[in-house]
């Protein structure tokens, strides 16, 4: 999908105020001699920003609009190296909400709804993210944060909530609370809007089934606004994005080369209209395709795949680059086990060694169910790991991200 003469002439806006600010990206550009882009061309030769950049440019760097101006920041909830620190004008504030409404309206959400929000709030964009949305809507929020899954079930119930909102690990683990006390004829939840991590199909029909609900993923990132860039309609055909915000590429990650819509590979964001600290051509790891055609609900917004995976995600064990969502297509085979898995790779005796642990129920032949995953783990990716089943519910829970991987050779 080419860049149109408008998305260009806002690129070009961005890059004059960014050359004006002599931020962070604005001295980039004055020492490369960029001043604008005049074709489709010009633009894929404009260089990539990359988070190694927005951690070199802390605390402030990055700011672009006049400080009088930043009426808020945020920063990722990454754990390692410097945080980044992303500036917001009012109007970046007020787009943001414009394109949460968006995502909400998309999914069939109303101002009649109650939307219990559970992410986290403070200087992680998810809880206030999906707060301004619902604001912007006209529904009635219930703004929790996360935990206290006691009071979330008492809420759900006395307040009548209609819409969740949360990590799907945290989904999960309300799916089975609800279950465990009966609940699901008690609460009048009727859809779901998960974001912040990648779940599977099995996780995504188990949550849907447990509570009864209709489920959309959300799509952002701190970086550009925070979710609500892109979510998918009823119809689950890939995720709409909002191509009047944000101009999206699909490039090999490889080579930066520019791919065409329906090829995978890493998407790359630039933003149009943002105030506080424009990106162009920002690198997310994030790998998806841009879907063609037109969907069946008649969106004039263009479509992203859902998110299969990351491009720094990969493992290399035994001298075999592995990616986890491998893995999770080898276990979604298994309907005997749980959607929750947990991958330990190890290094002693100077080899490498993977540990994959899945859940199942305990009226199961555990070894001969360890020995086929094993063997299907092995077709898929080259050599054997260590399969070890525990009993549903054994696996960790998590109210925010879950760590389905832990790599113990760098701990």
């Amino acid at each position: 999908m080419q860049i149109t003469e408008k998305q260009l002439a806002l690129v070009n806006s961005r890059i004059e105020a960014l050359r004006k600010s002599g931020s962070f990206y604005g001295r980039k550009y004055i020492e490369a001699g960029i001043t604008r882009v005049d074709t489709p061309e010009d633009f894929e030769k404009l260089p990539f920003s990359e988070k190694s950049d927005l951690r070199d440019a802390y605390p402030l760097g990055l700011m672009t609009a006049p400080e009088e101006e930043i009426v808020r920041i945020h920063s990722s909830s990454g754990t390692t190296g410097k945080p980044v620190i992303i500036p917001y004008t009012a109007k970046d504030v007020d787009d943001w909400g414009e394109m949460f409404k968006r995502c909400y309206e998309t999914a069939g959400i109303t101002k009649e709804d109650r939307i219990q929000i559970t992410p986290g709030y403070g200087l992680w964009t998810a809880g206030i993210g999906f707060q301004n949305g619902a604001e912007k809507l006209g529904a009635m929020v219930v703004p929790m944060g996360p935990g206290n899954t006691e009071k979330q079930l008492q809420m759900m119930q006395d307040l009548e909530t209609t819409v969740i909102t949360a990590t799907s690990s945290y989904a999960l683990l309300l799916t089975e609370e609800v279950e465990k006390r009966g609940l699901k004829d008690k609460i009048k939840l009727r859809k779901g809007v998960i974001g912040s991590e990648r779940w599977t199909k099995k996780m995504r029909d188990r949550i849907s089934s447990g509570l009864g609900i209709e489920l959309y993923d959300i799509y952002g990132l701190t970086e550009i606004y925070g979710p609500g860039i892109g979510i998918n309609c009823k119809y689950n055909t890939g995720m709409h994005y909002w191509d009047d915000y944000l101009y999206l590429e699909i490039i090999d990650p490889k080579t930066g080369e520019t791919l065409p819509d329906g090829e995978w590979g890493e998407i790359v964001i630039t933003t149009l209209v943002k105030e506080g600290a424009p990106l162009i051509r920002y690198r997310t790891h994030d790998m998806s395709r841009i879907i063609p055609g037109e969907c069946p609900c008649g969106s004039c917004y263009p479509r992203i795949d859902t998110i299969q995976g990351r491009t720094d995600d990969m493992m290399k064990i035994k001298g075999v680059n592995v990616f986890p969502n491998q893995i999770e297509e080898v276990l979604a085979g298994f309907p005997e086990i749980s959607s929750e898995y947990q991958i330990r790779i190890s290094h002693v005796d100077g080899r490498d060694s993977m540990r994959i642990y899945v859940e199942t129920t305990g009226d199961v032949d555990f070894a001969d169910l360890t020995r086929r995953i094993a063997e299907a783990v092995k077709s898929k990716i080259g050599f054997t790991p260590i399969v070890k089943a525990v009993e549903v519910g054994v696996l960790p829970r998590s109210e925010k991200k879950a760590h389905r991987v832990i790599d113990e050779r760098f701990e």
